[in-house]
């Protein structure tokens, strides 16, 4: 089995719980489990203000997006796209199905956080529109023992 991913492009659709374990499997492989990553992937797919969009390749889940309903923002929870489609625009495909999604929805912003490390996330979402806010000072639990906690950049896209 090579690591070459195939050329056909993955299908852009809205998941259920059905593509639970896909989902799991996909942040598992890429090292984003913690202790409560299946309560939270399940209470994503199954929250009436939450869609979990998903790109499918070979019955896989190779990119994820999950966004929330709030009741004049949206929020988006969390991009995700496998290490081996990368490179691709895929990330930039999921957040506009975002987008247009909070759009539809009557949103008047969209707003994320993101670790301030994250620089290929921090450019694909200025690219994107989004303004900075402001950072979250210790948001986000340290990745690897006696690491620190990193700080979140806030940031957000007027949809009005």
């Amino acid at each position: 089995m090579g690591h070459e991913a195939p050329e056909k492009p993955p299908v852009l659709m809205t998941l259920s719980d059905a593509d639970l374990e896909a989902l799991a499997a996909l942040e598992a492989a890429h090292g984003w489990v913690t202790a409560g990553s299946a309560a939270r992937l399940a209470a994503s797919l199954r929250a009436p203000g939450t869609l979990v969009f998903g790109l499918v390749a070979d019955d896989a889940v190779v990119g994820y997006a999950a966004m929330d309903r709030q009741p004049f923002e949206a929020e988006l929870q969390a991009v995700m796209v496998d290490t081996r489609w990368r490179g691709r625009g895929l990330a930039r495909r999921l957040l506009a199905e975002v987008v247009e999604q909070a759009r539809a929805w009557g949103s008047e912003r969209l707003l994320l956080e993101v670790r301030v490390g994250n620089a290929s996330a921090i450019a694909l979402y200025r690219g994107a529109g989004f303004e900075d806010d402001g950072i979250r000072r210790g948001y986000y639990p340290p990745r690897q023992a006696g690491a620190v906690r990193e700080d979140a950049l806030l940031m957000s896209l007027a949809l009005e």
